[in-house]
């Protein structure tokens, strides 16, 4: 820009008038606008002018947040345009950043929204948003994994060096990410929602099938950390156990040693005692004992459990210490019931 007024020097050293220039009729002189340039193709678009890109890696939008957004938009307004390009052919304008606040924007009630118009190549579209998205914490790691899988394509499938190289993202933190697409659909829809963050999720990665849906129930149930699953995980696979659900159940209990309540163990010695009973007992024995495994959710008699239970059983006692079998121990009460229940059975009638 030429200067807003120039002075020239006159014959003998004396200054001529100044005079201005026809840019300085239309600069800003104020001290705010110091540093400070218009953006030509800021607009306000109406909403229905406008759609997702649904290559966009984000595809998974928390109704609570957009509803909370929403609220936001409603009092403050929009305070930061969304960018978006030209579709000529479409006639429509495509959502390069900012999704979240066009939905928010439309749950609001606006009419229209601002926004940025930019000409991004395809080649490039994929890879700013991954840039602006893939460390963003509100971005899991289940769409971020398919957005990089997405560009790999793009890019005429590239070495992962390269796809991590183009969004700037260590090689290393690509295959964690990518590590979540080995994930049964349960845990998957967990990290969708936020009831499993991505570290806790890699203490699954790499067990069996039933292991992975212990492990994942126990983690979401109880909030268990991340150091504490990869602990639990780890202990699992030492464990050697059948990809039975029971039996690992039944050894994830024992590794995160959690004891039976005095109300469990009270229960667990009535049910013995009632099989017992049933065993050679008469009708009523036997109908009481249907009625307790009941009211105690006990499923349908199963060959496969019964085996799993025995094989997890046969392995707590490999581990038992002498003393808690004796009497006085901890556990003695809990195995003379067994015990008394099992010989019942084994020595009922036919």
């Amino acid at each position: 820009m030429a200067e807003a007024q120039q002075t020239e020097a006159a014959p003998g050293g004396a200054k001529s008038r100044r005079r201005f220039t026809v840019d300085a009729l239309f600069s800003d002189g104020r001290a705010q606008a110091v540093g400070v340039s218009d953006l030509p193709t800021a607009k306000e678009i109406r909403l229905d002018r406008i759609e997702p890109d649904p290559e966009q890696p984000r595809q998974t939008f928390d109704d609570a947040k957009l509803a909370e957004l929403a609220d936001s938009i409603r009092q403050e307004g929009i305070l930061q345009p969304i960018a978006v390009r030209y579709d000529q052919e479409a006639d429509r304008y495509v959502i390069l950043h900012g999704e979240r606040r066009w939905r928010a924007s439309r749950l609001a009630g606006l009419a229209a929204i601002p926004a940025v118009v930019r000409d991004v190549p395809r080649d490039r579209r994929l890879i700013q948003q991954l840039m602006e998205n893939i460390v963003r914490d509100d971005l899991n790691a289940v769409d971020r994994a398919a957005a990089l899988r997405a560009l790999k394509v793009q890019l005429g499938d590239a070495p992962w060096e390269a796809v991590a190289e183009a969004v700037g993202i260590r090689r290393s933190r690509l295959f964690q990410l990518l590590g979540t697409e080995k994930l049964p659909d349960v845990a998957r829809d967990d990290l969708r929602s936020g009831r499993l963050n991505e570290k806790q999720s890699r203490a699954l990665q790499g067990l069996p099938p039933a292991h992975q849906e212990v492990l994942r129930a126990a983690i979401v149930a109880d909030e268990i950390p991340a150091a504490e699953a990869l602990r639990l995980a780890k202990a699992l696979r030492g464990a050697r156990l059948p990809d039975e659900r029971e039996a690992v159940t039944i050894a994830l209990a024992e590794i995160r040693g959690s004891a039976p309540r005095p109300a469990q163990t009270a229960a667990a010695a009535g049910l013995l005692a009632l099989v017992s009973g049933a065993a050679g007992g008469s009708r009523a024995d036997r109908a009481a004992l249907v009625e307790a495994a009941e009211l105690s959710g006990v499923p349908a008699y199963s060959a496969e459990r019964l085996e799993a239970q025995v094989h997890a059983l046969a392995q707590t006692l490999a581990r038992l210490p002498k003393a808690e079998g004796r009497p006085g121990g901890q556990g003695y009460g809990s195995l003379v019931a067994l015990a008394g229940a099992l010989d019942a059975i084994l020595d009922a009638p036919e």
